[in-house]
């Protein structure tokens, strides 16, 4: 079981590893594991590689290479079930605005985030309020248009059927 667990974490480091087999590898996982018999209903992935303080258009094209590969695999291996998944993506933190000595980008403030899956409702696929590059938040992020907790939260909750205070009380204790 610790065998598996360490592989399993060494898989999310790293999702373009392994000539970028990696980020596929998670995702078929992520399929076993939410479609076997017993198994979870909520499952959360964190993979690394995101915090590109040098070179961050070549190690963006990596990862986000390892993530398509990742949810491609992921909805490939749940098959029918993907029509009832619902699937957040989302960083912890931002990136500044303005590249940095090094060509990449340091720890900002605005972000983005992905709600993807066949649960979700049919409409407007992109839901934003870009703030524009002309009116950077302390003069070098992205101004915050959104609340990552509260999406989430409203999402969780339609997605399971269930109140949104039950449901940040869930995400947020406390």
């Amino acid at each position: 079981m610790w065998d598996e667990a360490l592989r399993t974490e060494a898989l999310t480091g790293d999702i373009v590893g392994n000539g970028g087999r990696n980020g596929e590898r998670v995702g078929e996982l992520a399929a076993t594991l939410l479609t076997g018999e017993g198994g979870p209903s909520v499952l959360m992935l964190e993979t690394g590689g995101w915090d590109t303080h040098r070179n961050q258009s070549g190690c963006m094209a990596n990862q986000l290479g390892g993530l398509d590969a990742l949810l491609g695999s992921l909805k490939a291996g749940l098959g029918p079930v993907w029509r009832d998944t619902l699937v957040l993506v989302a960083t912890e933190f931002g990136r500044t605005a303005a590249i940095n000595g090094t060509g990449g980008t340091d720890h900002g403030t605005g972000s983005a985030a992905l709600l993807l899956g066949g649960a979700l409702p049919a409409g407007d696929p992109v839901v934003a309020d870009w703030p524009g590059l002309s009116r950077l938040y302390e003069d070098r992020d992205l101004a915050p248009t959104g609340d990552l907790l509260a999406i989430a939260t409203r999402a969780l909750a339609g997605h399971f059927g269930v109140d949104e205070d039950r449901a940040l009380a869930a995400l947020s204790p406390g």
